[in-house]
């Protein structure tokens, strides 16, 4: 195990991030005071999962697993309930706990479930994407899909720790963790522009997982989130900066029936609200170019189908972002200075759309 960065994190309770490599031998002292432990899982780490449940049956634990499904198929009601029932058959009690054990959608499915039994148990978070590293495992926003648009039903539940460890990381296809980059670089871009600076600098090195700089962005990353978590738990202001770029991005996810990694998704949301916020005067050309080629460098979209705008437009107005059918947009009126655009017209945002139309 190397050496560990902490990033604590302040919300309704307090709580730590861990940051390093082989943190297997972490996980129990971060379940004190349970007996029994539930692991939900995707199904494809069934393996790492029974490796995980092996190595806490050995420290005295009473382990169950619940494989789910992959990516945004977890994120279902019908899933939710299938982990309710084993935790029902189970007879587990409010002492005991849940880990969340893969990426952002099963982080999301087992705080929700977590939030949701006996209402409200332990939940222990190992992200193994990197999105889920930097932003869906930290923060305690739990919640699944419906038909109608992507976590629309959801609770705010921290976990107890989180265990971010890189070498989950090792066996991702690299496509993988550049989408994940998204989310990093969002940080950057509504925050520390140091993690901007990073990336352009030398983007073999910022994406290599092995390195130090990989690990610093990392760091970074998770510390925006944590200081923005910390001043507004339940979304009130400050954390809705967050979401730049997915009031478009989760528009295209459904559109794409939730097929598109979330990070290539949010990539093209972040070039639209640039775009945004060049046509009110906010944000320069420059800086627009910046986010294009950034996420060019990481091998992300920057652009979607024209023909899709009206369906896209529908999408956006039922997002959870939205108040009174009235669209809200996070914009940067400088990088590193995000602010909130209230009453955008559908000719303005229809002008952006032709920005990044293909």
């Amino acid at each position: 195990m190397t050496e560990l960065r902490r990033v604590s994190v302040s919300a309704e309770r307090s709580y730590d991030v861990i940051i390093g490599r082989n943190l297997l031998e972490l996980v129990p002292g971060v379940l004190s005071g349970a007996k029994k432990i539930l692991v939900v899982h995707p199904v494809g780490l069934a393996a790492s999962a029974e490796e995980l449940r092996d190595f806490l049956v050995s420290s005295g634990f009473e382990v169950f697993l619940a494989g789910v499904p992959d990516n945004e198929e977890a994120k279902r009601v019908e899933v939710a309930a299938f982990c309710w029932g084993i935790l029902g058959s189970s007879k587990f009690s409010r002492t005991d706990k849940i880990i969340g054990f893969g990426g952002g959608t099963v982080t999301d499915l087992a705080g929700f479930v977590a939030a949701t039994w006996l209402r409200g148990v332990g939940i222990v978070q190992i992200p193994t994407t990197l999105l889920a590293m930097v932003d869906a495992a930290i923060g305690g926003k739990t919640g699944v899909n419906t038909t109608e648009g992507k976590n629309l039903v959801g609770v705010f539940h921290s976990p107890d720790a989180v265990l971010v460890d890189i070498e989950t990381l090792a066996t991702l296809p690299r496509n993988e963790v550049l989408a994940g980059f998204a989310e990093v670089v969002k940080c950057g871009f509504i925050s520390d522009t140091s993690i901007l600076d990073l990336v352009e600098s030398d983007i073999e090195a910022a994406t290599n997982i092995n390195s130090e700089a990989f690990l610093e962005l990392v760091t970074k990353a998770i510390t925006v989130k944590s200081v923005v978590v910390g001043k507004d738990f339940r979304e009130q202001g400050l954390r809705e900066f967050l979401n730049y770029g997915h009031t478009l991005g989760h528009a295209i996810e459904l559109a794409e029936r939730y097929k598109w990694r979330h990070g290539a998704a949010i990539s093209i949301g972040m070039v639209f609200a640039a775009e945004l916020a060049l046509l009110n005067g906010r944000l320069s050309a420059v800086d627009v170019q910046r986010h294009r080629d950034i996420f060019i460098s990481l091998g992300l979209p920057i652009s979607y189908p024209g023909n899709k705008w009206e369906q896209l437009l529908g999408n956006m107005r039922i997002d959870k972002k939205s108040r009174g059918g009235n669209l809200r947009f996070v914009v940067l009126d400088q990088i590193g200075k995000p602010t909130i655009m209230n009453g955008v017209t559908d000719e303005i945002l229809f002008t952006a759309f032709q920005e990044i139309a293909d």
